[in-house]
């Protein structure tokens, strides 16, 4: 069993045998992870589940090891004495072997895209919201009222754009034509 921590730049890798004991203890830059993982005989890898945990859990699968991820409070209570990143690396290869523990599915990369798609929705619909009510702002400054909505602020704004081109400066007018535009 090997248990990798999770870090920024340092992964501490503990390596156990089939008894529980010790026998690798290190820490690995993160591109000496996988050479490393490539020079050992088949192992069960266990890392804690993050958001970065499955891409570096896949590869794991490549020179035949079998990779699980943990919640991290499935965790918690196999670290021993204080905490440090070596000893959750071997809380975590122990932890991995408890049969009875609840492991987080590898995801694929299919499925974070499939994932991806609804969020970068939703950010960029509330991008679009923002810049719609902030025109609506500066236009009320100068007193042209819109309604609310997206769709309604679309169907009335060129109209009163038009109507009331008058009360806008020259350069209220740019704004507002290169913001309108997008």
């Amino acid at each position: 069993m090997v248990g990798i921590a999770l870090a920024k730049n340092l992964f501490p890798l503990v390596g156990l045998d089939e008894g529980g004991t010790i026998m690798v203890r290190q820490r690995l830059a993160r591109g000496e992870v996988m050479p490393c993982m490539a020079q050992l005989p088949r192992v069960l890898v266990g890392r804690e589940a993050c958001g970065g945990a499955p891409d570096g859990a896949r590869p794991l699968r490549a020179p035949g090891h079998e990779g699980k991820l943990m919640a991290p409070q499935y965790v918690k209570p196999y670290v021993k004495t204080n905490k440090n990143d070596l000893r959750d690396a071997a809380a975590i290869a122990e932890a991995v072997t408890r049969p009875s523990l609840r492991f987080v599915p590898i995801k694929t990369v299919a499925h974070h895209d499939r994932q991806a798609l609804p969020r970068v929705r939703e950010r960029l619909m509330g991008a679009r919201t923002a810049l719609v009510n902030a025109i609506r702002g500066l236009l009320a400054a100068s007193g042209i009222v819109l309604p609310t909505g997206v769709n309604t602020f679309r169907n009335a704004l060129a109209a009163k754009l038009e109507a009331a081109h008058a009360q806008l400066t020259p350069l209220s007018q740019a704004l507002c034509g290169k913001r309108c535009a997008a």
